[in-house]
């Protein structure tokens, strides 16, 4: 007989460790058809289950997003009418200060042939008494004449600002009663 070297001998057991150990056979238990039945009305029952929710996932879904699409054509047409309402009083106010900066530069006209006439009257002056009665008219006529422009400065340019700010203010009155209503 031959001896065998401990190589040898740790080969074989490697080789042993790497062979599977026989398992031991599973029988299935018998399956009756109860059992079969049972699984089956479990697995129909599941698959309805999950149906029914998924129903209803996708129809409140559904109707989330019809609620977002209404709201976002609402928010549309709102800020449409709130651009539309800016460029209106935008265009009120320019054809106001339009209207003043020619009111004021014919103002300014006949401030200035004014001030030559009465240079004219100031010239044509013979005594320092009708000197000073001629300043004393120039000035009363002037204070009267500014005041009487601030007055209608002030009331031409209070219109303006209502007007230019009526379409702003009914946008205003709009949003308020919209979110009156929502609320």
């Amino acid at each position: 007989m031959a001896k065998t070297t401990g190589k040898a001998a740790r080969a074989k057991v490697k080789q042993a460790d790497r062979e599977p150990a026989a398992r031991p056979a599973i029988t299935p238990a018998p399956v009756s058809e109860e059992t079969v039945t049972m699984a089956d009305t479990n697995t129909t029952e599941f698959t309805d289950t999950v149906k029914q929710s998924a129903e209803q996932v996708q129809a409140r879904a559904k109707a989330a997003y019809e609620k977002l699409q209404a709201y976002a054509g609402e928010m549309t047409e709102a800020t449409k009418g709130n651009v539309e309402a800016m460029v209106q009083s935008g265009r009120i106010l320019g054809a106001g200060v339009q209207d003043l900066a020619r009111t004021e530069v014919e103002a300014a006209k006949d401030a200035f042939e004014t001030v030559t006439a009465d240079l004219k009257a100031m010239a044509a002056v013979k005594s320092p008494t009708e000197l000073f009665k001629l300043q004393g008219e120039i000035a009363r006529r002037n204070f009267d004449a500014a005041v009487a422009r601030a007055s209608k400065n002030a009331e031409v340019s209070m219109k303006l600002v209502n007007d230019a700010f009526a379409p702003i203010s009914t946008r205003m009155s709009l949003a308020a009663e919209r979110f009156t209503n929502a609320a």
